[in-house]
C-alpha cells in the first residue's frame, strides 16, 4: 500500500493542475445535480418487522382513502385571554381560519372544522383543525409552506393564539453557525500547530472540497431516496472532522520528511505513502463501522450510515490526491518559517523537548499509577450508562421557541398530556363478524386500564374486516407509564385473539417510537461486540500483535461507555444543561448511542493508527520498547492532540443547533473524542505499552505466518527509497517482516 500511495502522491505532485481541475469538475458536476433537485428531506422513521410498522402497513391496505403518505398539519388555536372559542367573535375567526386554510393550497385534500369534528377542549378555550394534503411532505413547495404560514399569521393578527405541528410545515432552517464555529476553531488550531498559514489552509481547503462534493451529492439524492433531514447534518459533521484530520496527518508527515532531508516532491510522495496509508486504513475502519449499521435493519439508520460513510470515502480520496497537489503549489511555505530555518531535525537533547515527548516521559515514570487513575476515572464517568433510557424525538423535544413545541404544549394543557401521543389499535380478521366481536371485547378491556383517558368508537373499513380504535393515554408520550400501557394493550390484544380469533395490533407515532427504542436497546450490545471484534482482528493484521489490539478494544469500550455516561448525566438528568443550551431533559434519542459507537470506533482507530504506528515504526527500526514510546510521541503527540481538538470543536459546535438528535449526537461524539484521544490513546496506551515492554509487539509464529503484511508503517518504502545520508540495504526486505 505504501509504495502504491507513494506513486499516487508523486504523480499528484507532478500534475498538480490536472488534479486540481479534476476535483473542480467533480465539485461542479455534483453542485449542478444538487441545483436541479428539491433537496427536501423526510422526517419519518420506519422499522420493518416490528408490530407498529406492520399495523401501519395494514392500515395502508385496508384504508387506502386515508392517504397515509400525504402531508398533514395540526393547527391549534386558542381564544384571547378571558374569552372562549364559542363566543361570537372568536368563533367567527376560527371559521374564517378554516376557510383560509382550505384555500391556501390546491394540494390540500381536507380541513376539519373544530366545531363539527368536536375537537374543542372542555373549557372551550382551545381547539384544533386537522389539515391533510394530497401530496407527500417532500413534494410540498416553498409556496405551499409560505401560504400556510401566511394564513396562521393573519389569524394571529386577529387575536387568536395559533400554532401548528406536522410534517406539512416547512423544515426548520439548518443553522450554519455550528459549521462556521467549528471551522474557525479548527483554523486557529491548525495555524498554532503548523505555524504556517499555507499549511493550515490545506486541510481546511480539502475539507471544504470533500464536504462540498458530499453535500451536493446528498442534496441531489435526498428527494429521490426520501432521506431523513438529519442525514446531511451527520455527513457534514463527520466530513468536516475527518476531512481536516486526514489532510492534517499528511501535511504533518510532509514536514517531517522535509526535515529529514527529502526534497519537496519526494517528501510529498513519502508522506502520502506513510501517513496516506494510515489515512486509508483509518478511513476504511470508519466506513466498515458505518456501513455495518445496516445490520440493525432501520432504513433511516442505514441511510445515515451510508451517507456518513460516503463522506469519509470522499475525504480519504481528497486527502491522498489533492493534498500532494496542493503541497506542490506551496512546497516551502507549507513548512513555516521556523521549519525552513532548520536544516535538520532538532535532536532530543537540544533545546526543550516537544510537549508530546515530555508527556510520554511523565507517563513512563509512573505507568501503574497513571493507568489506574485514568481507568478508574473513565469507569466513574461511565456509571450513569446503567440508567440509559432511549426514545425518539417528538415535538415535545423541540425548542420552546418553535411553533411545533408551542402547539404541543397547548394541546397537553387543554386536552391532557397523552393527547400528543394517541395510540391506534388495529383489529383485523377475514370475517367481519369476528372483527366486530373482537373490537367489542378489546374496547371494553382497554377502557378499564388505569392509564387510559379516553377510547374513541371504532372506525371500520368499507368491507368491515378491519377496524381502528383510537386510545388517548393519560401520560405523556415519552413517559414510562405510556410504554407500560402499550405493553398492557398488546397483552390484552393477545388474550382477545385467543378468545375471539381476530388479530389486534398497536400502532401510532408513540407506539412506533417505543418499538424503535426497544429495537435499538437490543441492537446496541451485538453491534458493539461486532465492532470490537472487527477492531481486534484488523489491528492484529496491522500491528502484528495480540496485546496491542486487545488494549485498543478495551480502551474503545471505556471511551464509548464514558461518553454514554456523560450523555445520561446531561441529557437525562440535566447536569450542566444550561451550559449546553438544553431547555428540556428526557431520554436519549434512540439513534444516538449506536451512531456514536459506529463513528467513535472509526475515530478511535484513527488515533490508534496514527500514534501507535509511529511507536511501532521506531520499535521495528531498533529502538527499545520504552524508547519507541517516547519517539512515537515526539513525532505524533502534537498532531494527534491537534486532530483531537479539531474533532472536539467541530462536533461540539453542533451542540448549539436546534435539532435534538444532532445536538445530543454532537455532544456524545465530542465527549467520546476527548475521552478516547486524551485519556485512552494519550494516557492509557503509553502506560500499558510501557508495562508490557517487548511483549506488546509479540505475535505467535503460526498466526504471523498466516497473516498478510499490509505494511502500514511504510517499511518497504523506507527500504526502497532511503532517507538522504542513510545507506540502502543490500537486499531490501519487501516482505514487511523485518
Amino acid at each position: 500500500m505504501a509504495t502504491f500511495l507513494h506513486r499516487i502522491g508523486r504523480r499528484a505532485f507532478e500534475r498538480r493542475w490536472l488534479v486540481l481541475l479534476l476535483w473542480a469538475v467533480v465539485l461542479g458536476v455534483a453542485g449542478a445535480a444538487a441545483a436541479g433537485s428539491s433537496g427536501s428531506g423526510s422526517s419519518s422513521i420506519t422499522l420493518p418487522g416490528i408490530e407498529s410498522q406492520r399495523a401501519l402497513d395494514l392500515l395502508g391496505k385496508k384504508f387506502p382513502a386515508a392517504n397515509a403518505d400525504g402531508a398533514s398539519a395540526r393547527v391549534v388555536m386558542r381564544a384571547p385571554e378571558g374569552q372562549k372559542l364559542t363566543g361570537s367573535g372568536p368563533r367567527a375567526e376560527v371559521t374564517a381560519l378554516v376557510e383560509d386554510l382550505k384555500a391556501s393550497s390546491p394540494r390540500i385534500a381536507s380541513v376539519t372544522d373544530p366545531f363539527e369534528a368536536k375537537t374543542v377542549s372542555a373549557d372551550r378555550t382551545t381547539a384544533y383543525a386537522q389539515v391533510t394534503y394530497q401530496a407527500k411532505p417532500v413534494d410540498l413547495t416553498d409556496a405551499d409552506h409560505k401560504h400556510l404560514d401566511k394564513v396562521l399569521e393573519e389569524a394571529r393578527d386577529k387575536g387568536l393564539t395559533v400554532e401548528a405541528s406536522g410534517n406539512a410545515l416547512a423544515p426548520a432552517a439548518t443553522q450554519s453557525s455550528a459549521e462556521v464555529i467549528g471551522f474557525a476553531l479548527a483554523a486557529v488550531i491548525l495555524v498554532i500547530t503548523f505555524g504556517s498559514f499555507a499549511a493550515a489552509g490545506m486541510p481546511l481547503l480539502t475539507a471544504l472540497v470533500g464536504v462540498g462534493v458530499t453535500m451536493s451529492a446528498l442534496t441531489a439524492l435526498t428527494a429521490a431516496l426520501d432521506l431523513n433531514s438529519s442525514t446531511s447534518a451527520l455527513a457534514t459533521m463527520l466530513g468536516i472532522a475527518v476531512g481536516i484530520d486526514y489532510a492534517l496527518f499528511i501535511v504533518s508527515r510532509y514536514r517531517s520528511e522535509r526535515a529529514a532531508g527529502h526534497d519537496a516532491k519526494e517528501g510529498a510522495a513519502r508522506a502520502n505513502g506513510t501517513a496516506g496509508s494510515a489515512v486509508v486504513f483509518a478511513g476504511l475502519t470508519v466506513v466498515i463501522a458505518l456501513v455495518g449499521l445496516a445490520e440493525v435493519n432501520l432504513p433511516i439508520l442505514t441511510a445515515m450510515g451510508m451517507a456518513a460513510a460516503g463522506a469519509v470515502v470522499v475525504a480519504v480520496l481528497v486527502a491522498i490526491t489533492l493534498v500532494p497537489a496542493l503541497l506542490a503549489f506551496a512546497p516551502e511555505r507549507a513548512l513555516g518559517r521556523a521549519t525552513r530555518r532548520r536544516t535538520t531535525r532538532t535532536s532530543p537533547t537540544s533545546g526543550k523537548p516537544p510537549l508530546g515527548e515530555r508527556w510520554a516521559g511523565l507517563v513512563l515514570r509512573r505507568p501503574w499509577r497513571v493507568l489506574i487513575i485514568a481507568t478508574v476515572g473513565l469507569i466513574v464517568v461511565a456509571l450513569p450508562t446503567t440508567k440509559l433510557e432511549l426514545s425518539l424525538p417528538d415535538d415535545g423535544s423541540k425548542p420552546a421557541s418553535s411553533t411545533e413545541r408551542r402547539a404541543y404544549d397547548m394541546l397537553a394543557e387543554s386536552f391532557g398530556p397523552g393527547f400528543n401521543g394517541p395510540l391506534t389499535v388495529v383489529v383485523n380478521d377475514t370475517d367481519p363478524t369476528t372483527t366486530k366481536k373482537a373490537v367489542g371485547e378489546l374496547t371494553d378491556t382497554i377502557s378499564g386500564l388505569k392509564d387510559v383517558a379516553a377510547v374513541a368508537p371504532a372506525v371500520y373499513n368499507p368491507v368491515g374486516d378491519t377496524a381502528m380504535v383510537s386510545v388517548i393515554p393519560k401520560s405523556a408520550p415519552s413517559s414510562e407509564a405510556t410504554k407500560n400501557l402499550v405493553n398492557d394493550i398488546r397483552d390484552q390484544a393477545a388474550d382477545t385473539r385467543a378468545s375471539a380469533g381476530a388479530e389486534g395490533l398497536v400502532t401510532g407515532t408513540t407506539a412506533l417510537n417505543i418499538d424503535v427504542a426497544a429495537k435499538f436497546a437490543k441492537a446496541i450490545v451485538p453491534y458493539v461486540l461486532l465492532v470490537v471484534g472487527l477492531a481486534f482482528l484488523v489491528l492484529i493484521l496491522v500491528f502484528r500483535s495480540l496485546l496491542v489490539p486487545l488494549k485498543a478494544a478495551v480502551g474503545f469500550l471505556l471511551s464509548v461507555l464514558a461518553a454514554f455516561g456523560a450523555m445520561v448525566a446531561v441529557f437525562q438528568w440535566g447536569w450542566f444543561k444550561d451550559l449546553f443550551g438544553l431547555e428540556t431533559t428526557g431520554p436519549v434519542m434512540s439513534l444516538v448511542p449506536i451512531l456514536t459507537v459506529g463513528i467513535v470506533f472509526g475515530l478511535a482507530m484513527d488515533y490508534q493508527v496514527f500514534l501507535v504506528t509511529r511507536i511501532r515504526e521506531a520499535y521495528v527500526h531498533g529502538a527499545g520498547a520504552r524508547e519507541a514510546i517516547t519517539e512515537g510521541f515526539r513525532h505524533s503527540g502534537k498532531v494527534v492532540t491537534a486532530a483531537a481538538l479539531i474533532m472536539t470543536f467541530v462536533f461540539g459546535g453542533f451542540i448549539g443547533g436546534d435539532d435534538a438528535m444532532i445536538k445530543s449526537l454532537g455532544f456524545g461524539l465530542a465527549a467520546a473524542v476527548v475521552f478516547d484521544a486524551f485519556v485512552v490513546r494519550m494516557t492509557i496506551v503509553p502506560a500499558v505499552l510501557a508495562l508490557l515492554g517487548d511483549r506488546a509487539w509479540s505475535l505467535p509464529g503460526w498466526i504471523d505466518r498466516r497473516l498478510p503484511h499490509v505494511d502500514i508503517e511504510g517499511e518497504k518504502l523506507a527500504q526502497a527509497v532511503p532517507t538522504p545520508g542513510q545507506p540502502v540495504d543490500r537486499e531490501p526486505d519487501f516482505t514487511g517482516t523485518k
